[in-house]
């Protein structure tokens, strides 16, 4: 009987925690929907991730496959966006150059913020020397221009897919290791924390069960603020040549090939930078829109 009463509590437990996510969510959601900006963001943010994923088999031309019949021809019923000098559909090349931009600022985010993760967990649960020596690497990494440290690591490293995600993600972990150390420097000290170190919990059990559930919706906002900058190192990379090797397309390469017929052939500039500008600014609305639904001073 006492077994059946402890299971009956247990489950009332569980739904109660269950329907506060549900309303929290709910809340959160009611909250970013009042941004419209950030709902309008979502919208073109989704268009560009289904763009990116299925870009390759619904280009109407292959990006290495130039015609040499329509050069530098501006758009038309056959090529929508225009070609560029040596005949590529510009179309094509920016579908292509999607699904490049987003496995590497992926890639790269991803890789700032494993490392980072790591680092900023370690360095709130364990303190002392390895919060010192964490925290001042944290500081050095954040005195390097991070562009620069990104392009002499594309040189050590090379041109590849993996080389730009590794360039561009190792120097990025230093802000999300100090935001995430901050938030764990905040529960540390609470009871939850308090209770599983009585009963003897290993840090990385405090670390995997209390700390990583409540940093996640705060480092959620990061992430999407994170995404953009890294998209735009991309671009730079590419526009100072140090980008994907060609032929493969890339919204930094085209730009700066661009601007050297811009008064010739102006849509050869005007269709990359414009989508590439207006995805920017998508994900940033995105990241305003996250930032107010997990705002604890947020209405409902």
């Amino acid at each position: 009987m006492a077994g059946t009463v402890a299971a009956t509590q247990s489950d009332v437990a569980l739904k109660r925690k269950k329907n506060l996510q549900r309303s929290q969510f709910y809340q959160g959601w009611k909250r970013f929907k009042r941004h419209r900006l950030a709902v309008i963001g979502l919208v073109w943010v989704i268009l560009f991730l289904i763009a990116g994923i299925i870009g390759p088999w619904v280009a109407p031309y292959d990006y290495r496959t130039g015609d040499f019949l329509a050069i530098n021809q501006g758009p038309t019923w056959q090529h929508i966006f225009g070609t560029d000098n040596v005949g590529h559909d510009m179309f094509s090349q920016i579908l292509f150059s999607v699904r490049s931009a987003l496995i590497i600022a992926f890639g790269a985010t991803l890789v700032s913020f494993i490392i980072g993760i790591i680092l900023g967990l370690w360095a709130g649960l364990r303190g002392g020397i390895a919060d010192m020596i964490i925290m001042r690497a944290v500081d050095f990494m954040m005195t390097l221009p991070g562009f620069l440290f990104a392009l002499i690591l594309v040189i050590m490293l090379g041109r590849g897919y993996l080389s730009l995600i590794l360039a561009i993600g190792i120097p990025g972990w230093a802000g999300y290791a100090r935001l995430i150390r901050s938030l764990v420097l905040r529960m540390r000290d609470g009871e939850m924390v308090e209770a599983a170190r009585a009963l003897g919990a290993s840090q990385a059990h405090i670390a995997r069960r209390y700390m990583l559930p409540n940093v996640i919706g705060s480092m959620g906002v990061s992430l999407a603020f994170g995404i953009p900058g890294d998209l735009i190192q991309i671009a730079g990379l590419s526009i100072f040549g140090m980008g994907l090797r060609p032929p493969i397309p890339s919204f930094g390469s085209m730009i700066a090939q661009a601007s050297e017929n811009i008064l010739g052939f102006p849509w050869l500039l005007y269709f990359p930078a414009g989508i590439f500008a207006i995805t920017l600014l998508s994900f940033l609305f995105v990241a305003d829109g996250l930032q107010e639904a997990f705002s604890p001073k947020g209405g409902n």
